[in-house]
């Protein structure tokens, strides 16, 4: 997949790619783990809107262009944007800048994971239909969260109408991460320190699964990075793969 929507959002210097920290080996597998994740989600989307559900949450949206990119399949749902508000505004102006309508199927939905409440309710008031399905995604938010912050989402997106699909990503503990990549991981978290958002959660599979159970999801399955190097890596003449370090929980309820 091809993102020059996010490249125009973030508008780096013209040398980025000369930056010391896109030259390691780590960081290219690091970037090459965003794109795989997020082309795992929307091959997902894809399959679920084919399906019949018409309602698509993002939890901790950030800077996600689906909407920007797959307007022919965000159109065919309701799309809800759910991030801290300070994010949102400046996407919405940056989106606005850049000359992007902002389409009537999409919400955005400001809230902070860690301070306030129920982020269901702010959904529901955006117009989420609590009866109907829907297909959820939270993609690089756990490791910034509390395990409490995390068993209290898992538990909201439980309640939601049965058939729908969580998809969450989470970060295991460096001891069960590849040897060879255990120092790039180690790296990358003392730049989150640096930058006012420090890793603070991690989960063996068991744990998340678990975890999972606890908040009420009929099925749980973990996808590890593995899955997706063969879905989306084999075969590249490059032998570009994912390093592990960065797991899928697939939740139905």
């Amino acid at each position: 997949m091809e993102d020059q929507i996010a490249l125009q959002l973030v508008n780096p210097s013209d040398n980025w790619r000369e930056r010391p920290d896109m030259d390691s080996d780590f960081s290219r597998t690091f970037r090459a783990s965003i794109m795989g994740r997020a082309r795992f989600i929307e091959d997902i989307v894809t399959d679920q809107v084919n399906e019949g559900v018409s309602q698509y949450v993002i939890l901790g949206a950030g800077l996600d262009t689906f909407a920007e990119r797959r307007p022919e399949l965000g159109s065919r749902m309701r799309v809800f944007e759910v991030d801290r508000p300070g994010t949102q505004a400046w996407k919405r102006n940056r989106l606005m800048e850049l000359g992007f309508d902002i389409p009537e199927w999409l919400r955005f939905v400001p809230v902070d994971f860690e301070t306030e409440g129920s982020w269901l309710e702010k959904l529901q008031a955006a117009g989420f239909d609590r009866s109907q399905p829907a297909v959820v995604a939270s993609a690089g938010v756990t490791q910034y969260l509390t395990k409490e912050a995390i068993a209290d989402t898992l538990r909201q997106v439980a309640t939601l109408s049965p058939g729908s699909l969580l998809m969450m990503t989470f970060l295991l503990p460096p001891e069960l991460t590849e040897p060879e990549v255990r120092s790039g991981f180690e790296e990358s978290e003392k730049g989150a320190r640096a930058g006012g958002t420090p890793f603070i959660s991690f989960f063996s599979p068991l744990e998340m699964l678990s975890l999972a159970r606890e908040a009420g999801f009929s099925e749980v399955r973990h996808v590890p990075a593995t899955e997706l190097n063969e879905r989306y890596f084999t075969g590249r003449p490059d032998n570009l793969r994912l390093p592990s370090g960065e797991e899928f929980l697939l939740a139905m309820t």
